[in-house]
């Protein structure tokens, strides 16, 4: 909920000649590295800038949302990242980090903090009075609502103490947002130019349009052209969606994961709308595709979470490579499985005239991970030497070291805080872990010399092994 803010600051400032949407990020930021490729502040706003997520280097630095973390960590942070994760502009990757640079963009344009500009800017004028962005833990909310998680039947308090701002931050209440949400209409602050640059879609560098604008992302929902955005964090969640040909929106607020947006929101705009999908005459599904779709997927480049389909009789099932789990899809359409471990979570396969599917797209709730069909080459893992493996691995940008040790013949990556991992082969070479996949690197007389990590947020992050 946070982003869309942190672009409208951004378009203010623009607006008023300050800076561009298309400037290259160093004219503000000359402190980031030279990666060969420009970063805009525009492939910041819409995910493609290829920087690594700010969440999953903190994490491996052992930082959780208990712990205190500022901007200016935050900051020095990303700043130390030597690679991308990928050419800017090339593909779309949810990243905080882009939207925490971008509040550092508007601290050092505008000569304010991030939360003294929306407050000047955004809240006062649109007589937000219970709303701001907070960027110092010290910050004493008045009636703030505890955020919980439920454990065994039992709530417990979730302790949040990151004050980050730009990509997370603002806290306010039901009835603040909802005069943001009519300023898209009224228009009290900002104007159509700002608000259509920040619904329209973004488009990669091949050209491909992808439903993310700045800020905002788009949907059609049972014919209706829909604006929103969403998001979570310390277990707080919330939503906004936009109905412009409608007039029409709705602000949907927790503190507790339990409850899910989609069936709370959307019956609503069904209720007030009194909307009412046309559903086609249930189809005809051709079994026979089925086999079109048997085999193994990767989801994230290089991570080693891989999905491998297999078919029984005219069924569909779904299991993540590692894991006993086998899970029963529910076939809606040629292409498209209704995957029951998540709400609102289906699979929908490339269609191909006949031959077997490439790609398969993961969707969840508002987002989807596309992922390419891979041969997986099964291997002996007995033939894995761990004594190898064994030593202190240094990463400078994180200026962290994780220990490969070995317990019971089994290999586990020890830290200082975040504890012990144990890493399971996968491929020679290669293991997956709960802090990501690490692909070993041998120099010319096959020694081990460091490894490669990847995750979700970060790709190829380079350790290098310091001593045996």
């Amino acid at each position: 909920m946070s982003k869309q803010f942190t672009v409208f600051s951004i378009l203010l400032l623009e607006q008023e000649g300050k800076l561009s949407i298309d400037d290259d990020i160093r004219k503000y930021l000359p402190e980031m590295p030279d990666y060969g490729h420009k970063i805009t502040l525009r492939n910041l706003a819409n995910h493609t800038s290829g920087i690594r997520d700010n969440t999953d280097l903190a994490n491996l630095i052992g930082i959780s949302e208990s712990n205190l973390f500022s901007n200016e960590d935050a900051v020095r942070l990303i700043t130390r990242q030597k690679e991308l994760n990928f050419i800017p502009g090339d593909e779309f990757q949810y990243c905080n980090s882009g939207y925490i640079l971008l509040a550092e963009i508007v601290k050092r344009v505008s000569g304010q903090s991030f939360a003294e500009f929306t407050q000047a800017r955004i809240f006062k004028p649109l007589k937000m009075k219970n709303s701001q962005f907070i960027d110092a833990p010290e910050t004493i909310v008045k009636n703030r609502a505890y955020s919980y998680e439920k454990y065994e039947n039992v709530y417990y308090k979730s302790v949040l103490n990151h004050s980050f701002v730009g990509s997370t931050g603002l806290n306010s209440t039901v009835d603040d947002l909802s005069l943001w949400a009519m300023n898209f209409q009224k228009k009290t602050i900002g104007s159509d130019a700002i608000f259509n640059k920040m619904k329209e879609k973004s488009r990669l560098n091949n050209g491909e349009l992808i439903p993310y604008g700045l800020g905002l992302e788009n949907q059609v929902y049972k014919g209706l052209d829909v604006v929103f955005h969403g998001g979570g964090i310390g277990r707080y969640g919330a939503r906004i969606i936009i109905i412009p040909e409608q007039n029409f929106a709705v602000v949907y607020m927790c503190n507790s994961h339990d409850f899910h947006p989609f069936d709370i929101v959307y019956p609503i705009v069904d209720y007030y709308l009194a909307v009412k999908e046309t559903i086609p005459s249930k189809p005809t599904i051709d079994k026979t595709l089925l086999k079109n779709y048997v085999g193994d997927y990767e989801i994230f480049p290089k991570t080693g979470y891989i999905f491998t389909f297999s078919k029984d009789n005219d069924t569909l099932f779904q299991q993540v490579k590692g894991d006993e789990n086998i899970v029963k899809l529910l076939q809606i359409s040629d292409n498209e499985f209704a995957f029951p471990n998540y709400p609102h979570s289906k699979f929908v396969f490339e269609k191909t005239n006949g031959q077997s599917s490439n790609f398969v797209k993961w969707h969840i709730s508002d987002f989807s991970y596309k992922g390419q069909r891979i041969e997986v080459k099964e291997f002996d893992k007995e033939t894995v030497n761990n004594k190898e493996l064994v030593g202190m691995y240094y990463n400078s940008e994180l200026n962290t070291t994780y220990n490969f040790v070995l317990k019971d013949n089994n290999l586990f990556a020890m830290h200082s805080i975040n504890g012990e991992a144990i890493l399971t082969a996968s491929q020679p070479d290669f293991s997956v872990s709960n802090i990501g996949a690490i692909e070993f690197i041998r120099n010319d007389q096959n020694k081990v010399i460091g490894f490669n990590l990847s995750r979700q947020g970060i790709t190829s992050m380079k350790f290098e092994k310091i001593n045996e």
